[in-house]
């Protein structure tokens, strides 16, 4: 791993011990305030929190597994693991929303006092802390290349769109209880929702990683280009690039003028693998097969 990896990951890493305290925070004082004000939207959302901090944690061993340098028996590294963090983090987000759908649908049809005003408090301070936090992860994912970032800024998302909606539901209740008294529990049905459908976004992104979908056609191309400006390789035949973690590593067929020595095409193979590991950081390594130009 480079030094640039590592910064990376301990980049990551940071963002992702203030993000387990921030959700800390804030499921506590939810839980609290949505027990004592009974408010079935702020307890629904102090439990989105507590779902938070686990897939924090998740995402914080992920990552700190995925430092590990390679071994025998993992070559490739152990970048895969932050991956797998990812999917478990959208698997808890979308256990957790339908966990969330269910209890407030329980208690649509119940009769009871009208929560207190003061319950608007923990969500509004929801809205703006996760607005910033995911703000902060998504800058920080697209830097370093992080899926599981990504997964937690979605997670965040989510988190402000579910916290308003709750707070729409409160606000109808507290309003006028005697219309609007099961609009408390509905915003809370509303939190569910959108939890399930972050996780299966995450899910979905994850996923794609996991099963070797090709990165976006802008790497491949500066791939392409920085190969050719190696001396010696006259073209690019193919190209393939699976991610791993943080990096990506690549196979890579380059065309030699077939008249040169078995030699001289491992010269060249060996300076394009080290061109692009130079050029690009975010290349962990390159399988450079050489072939012959202009023959079929």
């Amino acid at each position: 791993m480079n030094g640039r990896n590592r910064e990376n990951l301990r980049i990551g890493r940071r963002v992702t011990m203030i993000s387990i305290v921030a959700s800390c925070l804030l499921a506590a004082a939810n839980l609290w305030v949505g027990y004592e004000s009974g408010s079935t939207s702020v307890i629904a959302a102090g439990f989105e929190f507590l779902g938070d901090v686990l897939a924090s944690v998740l995402v914080l061993v992920g990552m700190t597994l995925a430092a590990k340098p390679p071994d025998l028996d993992h070559p490739y590294g152990h970048g895969r693991i932050e991956i797998l963090a990812g999917l478990s983090v959208g698997a808890i987000l979308a256990l957790g929303g339908l966990g969330i759908c269910y209890r407030s649908l329980m208690q649509v049809s119940s009769v009871h006092v009208a929560p207190a005003t003061y319950a608007v408090l923990p969500l509004l301070g929801a809205i703006v802390i996760r607005s910033l936090m995911g703000l902060w992860k998504f800058r920080v994912a697209r830097a370093i290349g992080s899926g599981s970032l990504m997964a937690e800024g979605w997670n965040d998302t989510a988190d402000v769109v579910s916290a308003m909606a709750a707070l729409g539901g409160l606000g109808l209740t507290l309003y006028s209880p005697a219309r609007f008294l099961a609009a408390d529990h509905y915003g809370g049905l509303i939190v569910g929702i959108f939890v399930v459908m972050a996780g299966l976004r995450v899910l979905r992104e994850t996923s794609l990683d996991l099963i070797d979908t090709m990165p976006a056609e802008e790497l491949i191309v500066r791939i392409r280009s920085i190969s050719m400006e190696v001396p010696g390789v006259l073209g690019v035949e193919k190209c393939f690039a699976r991610k791993t973690g943080l990096q990506y590593h690549v196979e890579l067929h380059v065309e030699v003028a077939p008249e040169i020595s078995v030699a001289a095409s491992h010269e060249i193979a060996g300076e394009v693998r080290t061109h692009i590991r130079q050029v690009l950081p975010e290349i962990a390594d390159v399988l450079v097969h050489v072939e012959p130009f202009g023959m079929e």
